[in-house]
């Protein structure tokens, strides 16, 4: 099975990249994922159940330590075009 995370961290801070922001990009982007779009309101990834469930995992758990008072994310399962399933 293949999923799509989708993820923002807060707060945001306009001016340079708060530290909670710039973990959570570190770790999707160490990650053994695909199709990784990392942006300064939006973040996507792709890959398989096990390497994004991980990432997930590991994204939330370093990115609230480094101060993120909200991560907001969607998960995605993919069907085999690369869409997410209805």
């Amino acid at each position: 099975m293949r999923l799509r995370v989708e993820f923002t961290t807060e707060p945001f801070d306009l001016d340079e990249a708060p530290a909670h922001a710039v973990v959570a990009r570190e770790v999707i982007q160490s990650a053994e994922l695909d199709a990784v779009d990392v942006g300064p309101f939006g973040n996507t990834a792709e890959g398989g159940a096990d390497a994004v469930l991980t990432a997930v995992d590991e994204l939330l758990r370093k990115s609230l330590a480094a101060g993120a008072t909200r991560v907001s994310l969607q998960v995605n399962v993919l069907d085999g075009s690369g869409e997410a399933g209805k």
